[in-house]
C-alpha cells in the first residue's frame, strides 16, 4: 500500500500515513510526535525542534506489540504526556483483529519512562487502566485542570446501544482512576451515528473562562467528523450537566478542499509558546477499497487554531488557513 500523493488544496500533509496524531511541546522546547502507524504493531516517537522538523525526524520505536495476549493486536492512538517528571504513553490494544458484533476488544494501557529522553529511555508497562466495565475502550487523553488530573476516554457501555461514549474521571496517579466516572457525551445526534454510533478521540483545550473537548464521531471513512463539548472553567467537570454539546458538527468532509474524514485531533502550541495549533488527520480522497481502518492514507495535518468571535475554536477556519502555513518552519 503506497503513499497516496494527492494533496489538500495544494498543501501536503505534515506527515503522511500517520493517523490519530498527537504532538506535545516539552519544556526543553522540542516537539514530540506519536500516532497510529498503518501496521498497528508498534509505538514510535519523533522529536524535533520545530513542528516542520517532525516531518523529517527519524522515528524511534519505543515499544512493540506482544506476540500473544491482550497487547498483541491493533495498537491504536498513542498519546505522550509528561507528568510528575516522568513520561507516559497512553494507548489502546487488543488481543485479536477480529470483531464481536462489530466491536473490537480494545482496552487501555499505560507505559512509563523515567529517563529524560523518551526516545532512548526504558519504557515499563504499567498495565491496564481499569474502568467501570470490562468492555471496548480506547482513545484516552489526560489533562490537569484547577489542580486535579483528569482522564477522558471512549468506551462501550454494555447497556447502551452503539460503539462508544465519552467518559471522564479523576486520577489518583497516571495509571489509576479514582472516584466517579461520568458519561459526558454519547452519539445521540444523526451526524454521530453514520456507519457506527461513535464518540471517540477526545482532546482538551482551555481558553479564558471556558474549557472545550473536541471529539470525533461516526465511521472512519469520509463520514468521520468532529464535535465539540464545552463547559465553564469553574464548573464541576465530573457533572454531566456542566457540558454542552454542539448540535452540529464543527468539522466535516470538505469536497471542495479535497479533505475527507477529518478528525482525531489534538492541540499543541506554536514556537512562540502562546499560539494554539490544531493537529488532526484526514484523507485526501473519498473512495476507499475495503475496510477504512486498513487504508493507510490518513495523514497528519497541523494548522493554527482559529477562534470565533465568541471565543470558541473555529475548526473550519483553521483548516481553510492551511495553505498559509505550508512550508512555514515557524510551525
Amino acid at each position: 500500500m503506497g503513499v497516496h500523493q494527492s494533496e489538500i488544496n495544494g498543501v501536503k500533509p505534515l506527515i503522511e500515513q500517520r493517523a490519530d496524531p498527537f504532538i506535545y511541546r516539552h519544556t526543553d522546547g522540542c516537539y514530540y510526535f506519536v500516532a497510529s502507524v498503518p501496521e498497528y504493531d508498534r509505538i514510535e516517537i519523533r522529536k524535533a525542534s520545530t513542528i516542520q522538523g517532525l516531518s523529517e525526524a527519524v522515528p524511534a520505536v519505543v515499544w512493540r506489540k506482544h506476540e500473544t495476549g491482550m497487547l498483541s493486536a491493533n495498537i491504536w492512538a498513542p498519546e505522550l504526556h509528561f507528568i510528575d517528571e516522568k513520561w507516559y504513553l497512553y494507548f489502546a490494544a487488543a488481543h485479536t483483529s477480529e470483531t464481536n458484533e462489530g466491536l473490537f476488544d480494545h482496552r487501555m494501557y499505560v507505559l512509563e519512562c523515567g529517563d529524560a529522553n523518551p526516545l532512548e529511555g526504558e519504557w515499563i508497562e504499567k498495565g491496564q487502566v481499569r474502568t467501570a466495565w470490562e468492555s471496548f475502550a480506547l482513545d484516552a487523553t489526560t489533562f490537569e485542570h484547577n489542580g486535579d488530573r483528569y482522564y477522558v476516554w471512549a468506551q462501550k457501555d454494555p447497556n447502551i446501544e452503539g460503539n462508544s461514549n465519552l467518559y471522564i474521571s479523576k486520577m489518583s496517579n497516571p495509571w489509576t482512576l479514582t472516584g466517579k466516572q461520568t458519561m459526558i457525551a454519547m452519539p445521540d445526534l444523526d451526524w454521530e451515528r453514520i456507519g457506527f454510533k461513535v464518540n471517540e478521540g477526545a482532546a482538551f483545550i482551555r481558553r479564558g473562562d471556558r474549557v472545550f473537548i473536541a471529539y470525533s464521531a461516526s465511521a472512519t471513512d469520509f463520514n468521520y467528523c468532529m464535535g465539540l463539548l464545552e463547559a465553564s472553567a469553574d464548573a464541576d467537570l465530573l457533572d454531566a450537566a456542566s457540558w454542552d454539546k454542539s448540535p452540529v458538527p464543527v468539522l466535516t468532509t470538505d469536497e471542495l478542499l479535497g479533505m475527507y474524514g477529518p478528525g482525531h485531533n489534538n492541540f499543541t502550541v506554536a514556537e512562540d509558546g502562546e499560539t494554539a495549533l490544531f493537529v488532526f488527520h484526514a484523507r485526501t480522497y473519498k473512495e476507499i477499497v475495503g475496510d477504512p481502518l486498513y487504508d493507510p492514507n490518513r495523514h497528519t495535518f497541523v494548522t493554527e487554531l482559529q477562534w470565533t468571535e465568541d471565543g470558541r475554536p473555529d475548526f473550519r477556519a483553521s483548516v481553510a488557513a492551511l495553505p498559509c502555513h505550508h512550508g512555514d518552519t515557524s510551525l
